[in-house]
């Protein structure tokens, strides 16, 4: 199994964005010497104060040049609120940083009135699923230069180095985003952490649907990632404690409250009380938002998952409140799993 990593970016207790920022580099670089085989960071608007995960483009610069080897990407650029050209010279610009280890992650998510407002975004399109065909589509081309000739965009360039152009990802939460990756010949990651209950029916759906890519950039064979909230740590309990922010997290989204990551004492109180340790074994059908475990369960748990999908390979987004209990859970998840470390 491979494994990854997608970070939002969160600000500390006390801390700032800055202080969120050099967490995430130091985060990357880790991942980079056990082994991980791509790291992503994260767009959310409005909620900067909490999660400074808002603009990848940017921060993926910085890494690009704080990291040698790992891939590098977006989880995920939001289309419906930008123009698929602009993305596409902001990752041609991050192929030219970090010459063929670059991963357009490309979604769509609408944020609240104000913040869609804010970024002038339309909240009234027609066909928001032909919209986001077209925006896929046309990133697509223009990272791999595909318009033919005569089209009116075949003579715009974007920056770009002589190694293999970014690759583009599908990304979603539904089977509506998983039938176009599979139409488009995408690769796609599900994001299980958001609606894990549609798991394998969006997966099925990709499987069902998929087509070899006319597009460049495309695959001929399916390529599918899940990406879970997963926490490690020395033994099931201690990991079932850390996995109370999440928990506490999750309740406060659906609740339409701030998504700040508080402390794990905090997270229990509101939680009123520790929650159980994830089971090592799921039953048929189960699939919990957030997971949590020894390296041994951990690693038994992402091995049935991803065997009920098909997939080989696994994102792993946490919701951790302290950076060093963050670093360890990576780093007993590689040992848990046996990643090879660079």
């Amino acid at each position: 199994m491979e494994l990854s990593a997608v970070d939002l970016s969160p600000v500390p207790a006390e801390g700032t964005a800055s202080d969120a920022y050099a967490n995430t580099v130091e985060s990357a670089q880790q991942a980079e010497r056990l082994g991980y085989a791509r790291y992503w960071v994260a767009e959310h608007h409005g909620n900067g104060d909490a999660l400074a995960g808002t603009t990848p483009e940017v921060l993926l610069g910085h890494l690009a040049a704080e990291t040698d080897s790992i891939r590098l990407g977006s989880g995920a650029v939001l289309l419906n609120h930008y123009r698929p050209f602009k993305v596409a010279e902001q990752f041609g610009a991050l192929d030219a940083l970090a010459p063929g280890r670059i991963d357009a992650g490309l979604g769509r998510a609408n944020g609240s009135p104000a913040v869609d407002s804010a970024l002038g975004t339309d909240r009234r399109v027609e066909n928001p699923d032909a919209d986001h065909r077209e925006k896929l589509e046309a990133v697509a081309s223009h990272l791999h230069d595909d318009y033919p000739d005569g089209h009116p965009y075949a003579d715009l360039a974007i920056p770009r180095s002589d190694a293999t152009p970014p690759k583009p990802w599908a990304l979603g939460s539904s089977p509506s985003s998983a039938k176009l990756a599979g139409e488009l010949g995408l690769p796609y990651c599900f994001a299980a952490f958001i609606r894990p209950e549609f798991a394998e029916r969006a997966v099925e759906t990709y499987r069902a649907h998929f087509e070899a890519s006319a597009l460049a950039g495309g695959v001929d064979a399916l390529e599918a990632m899940v990406a879970l909230n997963a926490v490690c740590a020395p033994s099931d309990e201690e990991a079932a404690r850390l996995r109370a922010v999440a928990e506490a997290t999750f309740a406060r989204i659906a609740r339409g409250e701030t998504a700040r990551i508080t402390s794990v004492e905090a997270a229990i109180e509101e939680l009123g009380g520790v929650p159980d340790p994830t089971p090592a074994t799921l039953d048929e059908g189960e699939w919990p938002r957030a997971i949590s475990g020894s390296p041994e369960t951990l690693a038994g748990l992402l091995d049935q998952l991803a065997d009920r999908l098909g997939v080989e390979e696994v994102m792993i987004q946490h919701a951790v409140a302290d950076h060093d209990d963050a670093l360890r859970s990576h780093r007993l998840l590689a040992d848990g799993v046996g990643l090879t470390p660079r």
